[in-house]
């Protein structure tokens, strides 16, 4: 069975987007790049928020060619394009890439339909989706990645109110001042 995983940057004071929606105060530097590249080759589908999709759908429209972009770069664009989609949105009628299909009601059954056929792992993203997921005890696994800034406001990654109870699977330190942290769920 195939795990549904939260992948999330946050800041120091649990945020994943600023107070005017921006996501680019995260650290991207080569090295939490690649990590994150490393990462997304267990990964064979991607659930997510309408928001979440538009900022990601870059991958699969931009022309990465060789010697344009760094391998890596190419590599997550590769990765990115080959994986299934899945995209929660009420508002939106089509997808703008391939591999991608629209889903306009959250059903946890189909998740749990979804992880037991699939042969590679998958990850959830946008953090109201991901709340539901949560709350529907869907997540197996978490992947935060806490960068040293401290936002002040903005979108949390994370619900109120919700308790999970998590065991401390791995963590990486960067260069960056960036700490990942791996938890599985303990049910």
């Amino acid at each position: 069975m195939a795990k549904l995983i939260y992948p999330i940057n946050i800041s120091l004071d649990g945020y994943m987007e600023d107070k005017h929606g921006n996501l680019e105060w995260s650290i991207s530097d080569d090295e939490v790049f690649s990590f994150w590249t490393d990462f997304q080759r267990s990964i064979g589908t991607y659930l997510y928020g309408r928001r979440m999709y538009e900022s990601m759908v870059f991958w699969d429209t931009s022309d990465i060619k060789k010697g344009d972009e760094s391998q890596k770069i190419r590599e997550f664009a590769y990765i990115w394009r080959d994986a299934e989609k899945i995209v929660y949105s009420k508002t939106l009628s089509s997808a703008s890439s391939a591999r991608t299909s629209i889903e306009h009601e959250f059903n946890p059954h189909a998740i749990l339909r979804l992880k037991a056929s699939s042969d590679k792992d998958l990850t959830i993203s946008g953090p109201e989706l991901a709340g539901q997921a949560m709350s529907e005890g869907l997540i197996d696994e978490f992947r935060v990645l806490v960068h040293p800034v401290v936002l002040g406001g903005g979108k949390k990654a994370f619900p109120e109110n919700l308790s999970i109870k998590l065991e401390l699977l791995d963590e990486h330190h960067f260069r960056s001042g960036a700490v990942h942290l791996h938890y599985r769920v303990i049910v």
